[in-house]
This record gives C-alpha cells, structure tokens and sequence, in this order.
C-alpha cells in the first residue's frame, strides 16, 4: 500500500469521510443551508464491489434526478468508509450529525456497524436509511423511530430460498455462516425456515469476516451427509466459500445454496459455476424499463449494473428527498412521518411501503441463475422464476417485538 492510500485511510479512521464534488452541489456546514446525506459504506472490505463507490455513485444520481436542490437549498454529499469496525463507524457518524450537519446517513453494510449507528441516530434523533445490513434487529428489538431497515432482511432471504429449497424435496441442510450479527441472523433464520417446512438443521458452522481458508468448514459439511449446504455470508467470503467447495468436489449428492448472492457474486463466480442456483433478490437491474434506464446511467459511471444494495441506496435517498420536499422541511420527525405516509416510487421497489417498525415491505424475485447458453448479453445472468408478493416475507406486526409497534 503507497503512503498515499495509508494517509486516506487513516483520515477516514479519524471520521473525516470522503467530501464528493457533485458540479453545483456544495457542502455546507449546517442544514439551515441545505440538506446533507452521508453514505457511510465499506470502500475497501469484503462488501466494497458490492455496495462502496457504486453506493455513493447511486445516491448522486438520485441527488441529479432532483435537480440538485430541494426546498430551494442545495443537497449536498459525503462519503466514508466504517472499515467493517463498529468503533470507527461510530466516530465518524457521531461527527457527521453533531458538527458536520449531516441530516440522514444511508447504506451502512455490517449488520454489526448497523446497529451502532442506529444507537447514535436514535441519540441525536436523527435519520439513517439501511440499504444493505440484514439483520432483523434493525426493525425488531432494536428498532427506531428515526431508522428504516430498506433493502431486504435476512429472515426474507431465507423465507424466499429455503422455502423453495426444501420444498423441492431437499430436507438435510447444513449451515455455513459468518460470524458477525449479520450471519448469525441469516444462520438463525435459515434454521427456522428449514425446519417450519418440514426439513433438519444437520449442522451449523461459522468462520471469520474476510476468510481465506474454507477447507476445515466444508469438510465438516462434506461430512454431515447434508443435500444442501447454506452459505450465509455476503461479498467475497461467498465467492471464496463457493470457489473453495468446487475445489472440494462439492456439487454433486450436495448442493450449495446462496442465502445472500448479489449480481457482482455471479459475475466474479462466473455463470460455469454459480449456474441454476437459486436466490431471493428485492430487486434486478433487468425488471423494467425504468431499472434498464437508471443501469444504463449507473453502468456508464460504474461500469456495471447496480446491485440490489446500490439499487436501495438509490431508491432510499430518492424517496428522502421526495419527503422533504413535500414535508417543507428536513425535520427528522416531520420528514420519517411523510417517508411512511408516501408510496415509495420508483423503478426497482415493487408494492413497497415503511411499515411503524420502520420496515421496508416490498415484493421481492426468486430467481435462478442462467446457465452459460442461456445469457444472450453481459450481466444477463437471471431467469426470474416468480414474484414474491412482500407480506409473505415480513414477520407479522402481531409477533413484532419493535417497542414502536402499537398492540
């Protein structure tokens, strides 16, 4: 690594974030001169392909699609990297809301950076919009009135898959998951769906963020005579687990199935290798004409299509800046009562609405990954089995355990 990256990225360790030029968006100190969204994302890390430029790149574009003010006030941008580090996470949005004038903080990837942030917003009563943690704490037990869980849960993930999974007749599974509250929820989750249609639970094994070595994990999975292997990790420790078990012979009485598998996954696997596999995605670059528009915007920034995490933090930031245009004010209380009064509108969210726990119901996508002659063009890598209407992969508000649910 040169000085010069050393030096960014003990700025960023300080919380100093990454001030973006935007053409005519400035940044400005306090909200009284505009409204500041920070993306707090992993611009380095396991996730960074997946969320990191392409997130902040996304939120600028949802900034351009309102002419780059709102209320007659500039919108404005920073950027930072939490590191996967809960403690660096916290500093740097404790600065952002306190002297950086920052009015809602979105993203955030690591469910364990996730929910510190909650803490901190809920604190200084301020707004932060989670397109790419999955843990259910964030609209269960620890849920806020200023917080909203956008994107996907790992209980949806794995009501879509492991539903589909088990009902095509594939009843011993066997878990790998990482082990951080991210993989521990999509783990849990996965258990309780297996068993709630009829199927076991054999084993459940958890590795460390950002692993190199899979061998021991897999050979305790090859050995549980399981039918289907869950790896329920994200970003490059799914790669790697899914490289690693073809290496391992894995894929033939045993399948593998992705809990959490997103576009650029497939891309870095390869079609030869993820082929036919199963997944629940909240949305796809393909869908629609409006999701083919944006990607041809995004890709000609990024270079690819959107993830579904980039997706969400594009359609998260559009729908806070419609609500403070129509709230006439970027009051965090006026603003998250307008958000959850308002359709969420626009192309990759389908019949999608804030529920009281701050919860993201939408429809989602069961897909199977194209095999390599299926896929007539680059990134056409899904078949879209079916929709999968949103009420069936949210708990029922009966059962929530969100002190902000009224009983």
């Amino acid at each position: 690594m040169t000085s010069q990256s050393l030096r960014a990225r003990a700025a960023l360790s300080l919380g100093l974030g990454l001030s973006l030029a935007l053409g005519a968006f400035t940044t400005h100190a306090s909200t009284a001169d505009g409204v500041k969204i920070g993306v707090l994302t992993d611009m380095a890390g396991v996730t960074a392909d997946a969320t990191g430029k392409g997130s902040v790149e996304a939120a600028r574009l949802a900034i351009e699609e309102m002419g780059g003010t709102v209320l007659g006030k500039p919108i404005s941008l920073v950027s930072g990297d939490h590191q996967h580090r809960p403690d660096i996470g916290s500093s740097m949005v404790r600065k952002w809301y306190d002297t950086d004038g920052v009015d809602v903080v979105v993203d955030v990837p690591n469910s364990s950076v996730a929910l510190a942030v909650q803490g901190i917003a809920r604190e200084k009563k301020k707004l932060v919009l989670f397109s790419s943690p999955g843990t259910t704490a964030l609209s269960q037990a620890q849920c806020s009135p200023y917080g909203v869980q956008w994107t996907y849960t790992t209980y949806a993930l794995s009501r879509g898959t492991a539903t589909a999974v088990v009902n095509e007749g594939n009843k011993r599974w066997f878990i790998l998951a990482s082990d951080y509250a991210f993989g521990k929820q999509l783990a849990a989750d996965t258990e309780a769906v297996v068993k709630a249609n009829g199927g076991e639970v054999v084993g459940t094994v958890f590795h460390p963020l950002n692993a190199s070595d899979f061998a021991s994990f897999l050979l305790q999975a090859q050995g549980s005579k399981a039918q289907i292997i869950a790896i329920a990790n994200a970003g490059g420790d799914t790669i790697s687990a899914i490289k690693q078990a073809a290496e391992f012979g894995i894929g033939g009485t045993q399948q593998l199935a992705a809990m959490l598998l997103l576009i650029t996954d497939v891309h870095s696997l390869g079609l030869q290798a993820a082929q036919k596999t199963y997944l629940t995605v909240p949305s796809y670059w393909d869908m629609n004409d409006g999701t083919r528009a944006f990607t041809k915007k995004f890709e000609a920034r990024v270079g690819r299509p959107p993830t579904f995490l980039q997706a969400g933090v594009y359609s998260s930031v559009r729908h806070y800046l419609q609500a403070v245009k129509a709230a006439g004010t970027a009051d965090a209380d006026a603003v998250m009562a307008k958000m959850k009064s308002l359709p969420i509108d626009d192309p990759f969210s389908l019949n999608a609405h804030i529920r009281e726990d701050g919860l993201v119901v939408r429809d989602m996508i069961l897909a199977q990954v194209k095999t390599p002659a299926q896929s007539k063009a680059p990134w056409d890598y899904y078949n879209i089995v079916r929709n999968i209407p949103g009420d069936t992969l949210a708990w029922p508000l009966a059962e929530s355990q969100c002190p902000l649910v009224k009983k």
